[in-house]
């Protein structure tokens, strides 16, 4: 599996693996490259391209571009490893010299999988992906097959989120940088776990976004900031850059799939879009490699086209986060019905997300002020292409305080919405932390260096809680490093009380789906959900097994068509009586026909 990048791969000329280092700056009167402190003139190239050779260079040397008269050297755009930060020169790196140890891996389909989103600054104290590797063992232990690794693009300090990431190509120096992902990626494949890691394309960060300044790569306004240049002038550029970062994480660190965040604010008015073409490139690569690639899209669009095949339309994404789902979760078992969670409170939004994976399928949403979505083809489009969640970094770490569900409501119900996330027709995934209901807070932070910037972060967080109704007080500084550290998962709750049987449940509940392939099935119109007892009771309808969940206090008898015959899974103690089975208050049970 491993590929001569030097010889075979057209993405790496340029770079300065053999000397040669070449920049796309259209609009520059004057590039020059600085390598190892040496200055060397560049000449332009066709369509906006400088050129130059230097004796010498090669993996290892560091460089950096100057554009016309400008003293201030920049990184490359392409940057594949950035050493000394965002603001530093890049270094000449050569992914053929890593020693892979997975040529037996052969990859995992998306498709059957137990998807855990895992952040590697907060994983561990030490916020590394070497640290990180220590605790495969545990997550192949409970079930995983795929680890969504939260944004490693470089971004300016060292704690972050990693959605203000600039720098697309090259891994976040304080989180190991380039070798260190391949190591993490190596010794997930030996424990037989795919990795997926999340990107960001559809914006930069504040702090060091030096592509602007080399040529139009952006164009409009998203809600984050400028909008890529998809289709504008020198837009052929652009959208080639991003498909070889796409293609060279997937290829030179053996990725299995890419998460792409937010691709409703990928501005696209070709009749080419941008994402078709991505998942073409992305498909003729898995063939080459042969290896299953898997493309997840975020899109608060509810589009069912997002995860359609090209051939029949659609943009081709392999799976898509669904919201929906989650917000109906909340809104049961939390109660919680401020903001977008009003719409999710009538009584039929969880089974129909159960079932049909958007609520807003053509129905209005008073958050949107509009009608919203489309509904999916049921009959056609089968369920693992949509991801389900009980808690996403978004969910818990766009609150005021970062806090967990776990803080707020009995284990119990907690293990309710586990039941129903890990025995639904979709793929399920896992917040780091939520298989115990870990207390551990998951704040915004960030570490930028520019002072001002941090101050306006700060008062921003400050001013955008206040207007919900928060008191500056209790809202967490996000450019203290404690506000970071308060998140770092503390793995001493996983074996104590409560924590202990909610790890031991969600272990249980991955078996027993890994074993019984009728809470595997895919097939949407093979599923079927209803609730009783005004809400607080709900069934969810799996072949010949009934997931029944009683989110209310007292021990409720819920009646089924005929007799169980069996009970597979439950934390208390259900009593079958006929066709009743009495289910104690916050709990659940699953039962076979």
């Amino acid at each position: 599996m491993n590929h001569h990048t030097t010889q075979k791969d057209p993405r790496a000329t340029g770079l300065g693996l053999h000397g040669d280092f070449s920049v796309w700056a259209p609009t520059a009167h004057g590039v020059h490259v600085r390598v190892d402190g040496s200055d060397h003139t560049m000449s332009p190239r066709p369509h906006g391209w400088w050129h130059t050779q230097v004796p010498g260079a090669g993996p290892g040397s560091d460089y950096a571009y100057l554009l016309d008269e400008d003293p201030h050297p920049l990184p490359d755009p392409r940057s594949r490893h950035q050493p000394r930060g965002v603001h530093g020169p890049s270094r000449v790196h050569d992914h053929d010299r890593y020693e892979w140890a997975d040529r037996a891996w052969t990859g995992r389909p998306l498709a059957g999988g137990i998807v855990y989103e895992l952040h590697v600054g907060t994983f561990t104290a030490q916020g590394t992906l070497t640290a990180a590797i220590e605790h495969l063992p545990d997550l192949a232990d409970l079930g995983i097959t795929h680890i969504q690794l939260m944004p490693l693009n470089a971004f300016d300090g060292t704690h972050g989120w990693g959605y203000d990431g600039v720098l697309w190509s090259a891994v976040h120096e304080p989180y190991g940088g380039p070798d260190a992902l391949k190591a993490f990626v190596d010794a997930a494949h030996a424990q037989e776990l795919a990795v997926l890691l999340d990107v960001v394309l559809n914006h930069l960060g504040p702090s060091g976004a030096y592509l602007p300044r080399f040529g139009p790569y952006f164009r409009g306004e998203n809600d984050w900031g400028p909008s890529l240049n998809l289709d504008g002038p020198g837009s052929d550029h652009v959208r080639r850059h991003v498909l070889d970062c796409v293609l060279d994480w997937l290829e030179h660190h053996h990725l299995d799939g890419l998460r792409l965040d937010a691709v409703h604010a990928l501005r696209d008015t070709r009749a080419d879009p941008l994402l078709p073409r991505l998942s073409a490139e992305v498909e003729a690569l898995a063939t080459h490699l042969g290896r299953p690639l898997s493309l997840i899209a975020e899109t608060d669009r509810n589009d069912p086209a997002t995860v359609l095949p090209r051939e029949a339309g659609g943009l081709g994404m392999s799976a898509q986060w669904s919201d929906d789902l989650h917000h109906a979760l909340h809104v049961a078992l939390t109660g919680e019905t401020h903001g977008y969670y009003a719409d999710f409170a009538g009584p039929e939004a969880l089974p129909t997300t159960l079932t049909r994976v958007f609520w807003h399928a053509g129905t209005h949403s008073s958050f949107r002020g509009r009608t919203h979505g489309a509904p999916v083809d049921t009959d056609r489009t089968p369920g693992h292409r949509f991801l389900a969640y009980l808690s996403t970094h978004d969910q818990i770490g766009n609150r005021a305080r970062g806090d967990r569900m776990a803080e707020h409501i009995p284990h119990g119900l907690l293990l309710c919405g586990a039941a129903l996330v890990l025995c639904s027709p979709y793929t399920p995934m896992i917040f780091m932390g939520e298989e115990w209901a870990a207390r551990t807070p998951w704040p915004f932070f960030a570490s930028f260096t520019d002072p001002d910037l941090a101050e306006g972060v700060r008062r921003g967080r400050r001013r955008e809680f206040a207007a919900l109704g928060w008191r500056s007080a209790d809202i967490p500084d996000p450019m203290d490093p404690a506000t970071r550290d308060s998140a770092v998962l503390d793995r001493g709750e996983r074996d104590s009380g409560d924590h202990a049987l909610v790890l031991s449940t969600y272990r249980s509940l991955i078996a027993l789906r890994r074993r019984e392939p009728e809470l595997s099935d895919p097939r949407l119109d093979h599923c079927g959900a209803y609730t009783g007892h005004d809400g607080r009771t709900i069934v969810l309808l799996r072949g010949r097994m009934r997931v029944l969940c009683n989110l209310g206090t007292e021990n409720t008898g819920i009646e089924l068509e005929a007799a169980p015959t069996e009970i597979l899974a439950a934390p208390s103690r259900p009593e079958i009586s006929g066709n009743t089975v009495h289910v104690p208050g916050q709990s659940f049970a699953v039962v076979r026909f």
